[in-house]
């Protein structure tokens, strides 16, 4: 059964006398009004690939975020999560995990700070790890609600805590605060004219810098090497020699003598007085028995008499041959 169609449905050929044919208007894309250009198309299949998409900031992805912006997107993150932490129930695991963000985002504050102390030649890890403690204290401690940002309220605490791990457990020789303090501006005055003279300063030349004596100067460069003791049977560095106790060991003939004499002094106090006398003139002062019996007036027997009356009394007094 044949069907039948319209006639106004079949399109006829275009003659000579019809206007030229005009494209169709594509539809208005989205965010375009009527009546304005329509957004350009996407390119086709082939064509060359379009560059990778910009983000607001300018920078193509992938690229080193500057500085300030790193720092900015970290105390915003830093604002954001001790708000969520002041509503948790410290303990709980949520408050556990928002803490632990909060260490985590702000662990580039410790080594900021701890690269201050690079030249006290310990290892960084261990200044990164106490100066983590003093950042968890202080995040602890922290009240966002004062209006101080975090790091201004941190970085005394983390470099605090530092500084008292180096004084309380990595001197060998413990060194007064007002030395040590000083000791830190000789090394800066150290540095600042080393740059300036292109040579190592002079003590007198450091010394006139800080306005101190030279006196001071040396006893905080000896401050210094309080960090770390020398073992004394080390050997010397590029001389070959041998170690220190070994140079430094000898034979001191009048150590011998130390304990006799103490002995010497315990048992004179117990004679009387005038055989202590005897005594000294004839063994300190080396007289003979004639000078010393014409020194107190007494015959030269009874000056003999009264030293061996000492000699009896001292040798049963001895403690060391009792």
């Amino acid at each position: 059964m044949a069907l039948s169609v319209p006639a106004s449905t079949v399109p006829r050929a275009p003659t000579r006398d019809d206007p030229p044919a005009t494209a169709p208007e594509p539809p208005a894309g989205p965010g375009t009004a009527p009546g304005e250009p329509p957004l350009p198309d996407p390119a086709p299949a082939g064509d060359a690939p379009a560059g990778p998409a910009v983000p607001a900031s300018g920078s193509p992805p992938g690229a080193p975020s500057h500085p300030n912006a790193r720092g900015a997107d970290t105390r915003a993150l830093t604002q954001v999560l001790f708000g969520r932490l002041k509503d948790l129930t410290p303990g709980s695991a949520e408050h556990g995990r928002v803490r632990g963000a909060l260490i985590e985002a702000n662990l580039p504050l410790v080594r900021y700070a701890a690269a201050r102390f690079r030249s006290r030649n310990e290892p960084m890890e261990d200044v990164v790890q106490v100066g983590t403690i003093g950042l968890i204290n202080a995040i602890d401690r922290f009240d966002p609600d004062r209006g101080v940002q975090f790091p201004t309220f941190a970085m005394p605490t983390v470099i605090g805590e530092i500084k008292r791990y180096f004084r309380d457990n990595v001197r060998t020789v413990h060194v007064p605060r007002r030395l040590h303090e000083l000791w830190v501006q000789v090394n800066g005055a150290t540095e600042d004219l080393t740059t300036s003279f292109g040579r190592s300063p002079t003590t007198a030349e450091i010394a006139e810098r800080l306005r101190i004596t030279e006196e001071e100067v040396l006893a905080c460069i000896e401050a210094g090497r309080s960090y770390h003791a020398t073992s004394l049977e080390a050997a010397q560095e590029g001389d070959g020699l041998p170690g220190l106790l070994d140079r430094l060991g000898y034979e001191d003939p009048a150590l011998d003598g130390v304990e006799h004499r103490d002995l010497v002094r315990h048992l004179l106090v117990q004679l009387p007085e005038r055989e202590q006398r005897i005594l000294l003139l004839r063994y300190y002062n080396n007289l003979t028995q004639s000078q010393i019996s014409a020194e107190l007036g007494v015959s030269q027997m009874h000056v003999s008499r009264l030293l061996a009356r000492s000699f009896a009394r001292l040798r049963s007094a001895n403690r060391i041959d009792a």
